[in-house]
C-alpha cells in the first residue's frame, strides 16, 4: 500500500475539553486529533464531523482552521457542540460532563461519504456510529476504529484494523484479549497499554514495543498521536509493526509534554461558556 501522498480521512469525534479546576479550555476529540497529527506531518488529511450552531462551534473551528483542515468539511447540524466538563487536580481528571451533542451517532452525507470511497484510509474516532462501520465494512472501505476502552460495544466483522485500550498491568496477558478481538472479525488489532508499551497483531505475527518515558504535561491525546503515525508508518511507509510501534510511542510521548491534544492557542474558559453550564457544574460539585 505504499504510497507518497495518501489521502487520509478521519471521521467523527470533537469536543471543547473545559478544564474548570485550570480555567482554560483545548479543542480535541480522537477524530479530529488525528486529523490534525496527519497535518502536522505534511499529508493529505481531511476531518468530517459535526458541530452545532453555537458559540462552542466558533472555538472550535478556529482551532480547525489552524490547523489547516477545511471548515467546509465540518457540517453544522441543529443542536449544541460537543463540551466536556472536567477538573484535574494532581493529574487525577474527574468528569462532570461528557456530551457527544450533534456527533453523537455522525454519518458523513452523501457527498462526504462518496470521499471515503476513494481515500487511501479512514480513521473513525471514539463513539462511532455502528451504521457507519457495517456501510464501510459492506463497501471494502480501508479503515481503522478507535473503541477505547469500550471493547465491543461496535460490530466488528470485518473491520480491517481496531485499536483499543489495554491492562498496564504487564502481569496481565494481552493475547486473550486480542482472540477476542479477532474471534470478533477484526482483521488486525493494536493495543496500547500506557506505560507498558503497545502490540500489534496483523493477523500472524504479534509485535510488540515500549513507551517512552517523558515529562508527562498532559495526557489528552497521546493515543490519537500514536495511531495517527502507525497508520502512516505502518501501511504507507510500510515499516516493520515493532518499528511503527516504536515511532508511534515516541510520537504520544511528545503530545505529552503540551496541555490539549495537539499545540494550539490555550484559551481562558468563557464566561458564557461558564453560565451555560452553570447548573451542571454545580450539581455535580455537589454530588
Amino acid at each position: 500500500m505504499k504510497n507518497a501522498n495518501p489521502t487520509l480521512i478521519a471521521v467523527g469525534d470533537n469536543c471543547l475539553d473545559t478544564y474548570l479546576s485550570k480555567g482554560f479550555v483545548t479543542v480535541g476529540g480522537n477524530a479530529l486529533n488525528v486529523a490534525v497529527q496527519w497535518r502536522r506531518q505534511g499529508l493529505n488529511a481531511r476531518y468530517f464531523g459535526a458541530l452545532g450552531p453555537d458559540e462552542e462551534a466558533e472555538i472550535m473551528f478556529g482551532a480547525i482552521e489552524d490547523a489547516g483542515l477545511a471548515r467546509a468539511d465540518v457540517e453544522i447540524c441543529p443542536g449544541a457542540s460537543a463540551v466536556t466538563l472536567l477538573t484535574d487536580d494532581a493529574g487525577e481528571r474527574r468528569f462532570l460532563l461528557e456530551s457527544l451533542g450533534v456527533g453523537e451517532d455522525y454519518v458523513p452525507n452523501a457527498e462526504r461519504y462518496a470521499a471515503l470511497l476513494h481515500a487511501d484510509w479512514v480513521h473513525l474516532g471514539t463513539n462511532s456510529s455502528e451504521r457507519l462501520v457495517r456501510r464501510l465494512v459492506a463497501d471494502a472501505v480501508t479503515f481503522s476504529i478507535d473503541v477505547s476502552t469500550r471493547h465491543f460495544d461496535l460490530p466488528l466483522e470485518g473491520v480491517p484494523l481496531v485499536f483499543a485500550s489495554g491492562p498496564e498491568d504487564p502481569t496481565e496477558p494481552v493475547e486473550p484479549l486480542i482472540a477476542r478481538f479477532k474471534a470478533a472479525g477484526a482483521r488486525q488489532v493494536v493495543i496500547t497499554c500506557g506505560r507498558r508499551g503497545s502490540f500489534h497483531d496483523d493477523g500472524g505475527t504479534l509485535f510488540q514495543a515500549g513507551s517512552v518515558p517523558v515529562a508527562v504535561v498532559d495526557t489528552c491525546g497521546a493515543g490519537d498521536s500514536f495511531i495517527a503515525t502507525f497508520l502512516v508508518s505502518r501501511f504507507f511507509e510500510m515499516l516493520s509493526g515493532e518499528a511503527a510501534l516504536d515511532r508511534s510511542a515516541a510520537r504520544a510521548a511528545e503530545t505529552c509534554t503540551h496541555l490539549g491534544g495537539f499545540p494550539q492557542p490555550i484559551q481562558a474558559i468563557p464566561q458564557w461558556l461558564l453560565d451555560k453550564y452553570d447548573s451542571v457544574i454545580r450539581t455535580t460539585r455537589r454530588a
